[in-house]
């Protein structure tokens, strides 16, 4: 009898699992990014940063590592923040990176914002983020 009860909780366990990386839809990662743009929260933003990423704003650009990017972001965000953010567009490639397009406002200025994601082992991270003023 203990031996059933385990088999069926394991089943629940694997089944839930199972549903939900079903149910996660690549775009849900491109929300989660837009709403940490929103948020003007840079620490928000680099959690979903590669270990080391390109990063253009009107101040910087290189390739930084990902602590070196949040401290960039962060300056980004202090200097310019955040009145919205809109994903204009959004799409993939054979290789399975996907990027999204979108506008970043702050005050009276436009960003043109741009991030692309690489697969990686543990999912997709972001590894280029550009603002630049439109």
């Amino acid at each position: 009898m203990k031996r059933i009860s385990v088999i069926i909780l394991l089943l629940a366990i694997t089944t839930t699992i199972s549903a939900s990386l079903l149910f996660y839809s690549p775009n849900d990662i491109i929300t989660d990014i837009s709403t940490a743009i929103k948020s003007g929260v840079a620490t928000n933003v680099s959690k979903y940063f590669n270990s080391t990423l390109d990063i253009t704003t009107p101040d910087n650009e290189g390739t930084y590592s990902k602590t070196q990017g949040e401290l960039i972001l962060k300056d980004f965000f202090t200097k310019n923040p955040p009145a919205s953010f809109a994903v204009n567009h959004q799409g993939s490639s054979v290789d399975g990176s996907q990027y999204a397009i979108g506008t970043y406002v702050s005050g009276s200025v436009s960003y043109r914002t741009y991030f692309l994601l690489k697969k990686v082992t543990a999912g997709s991270l972001i590894q280029k983020l550009e603002f630049e003023v439109q």
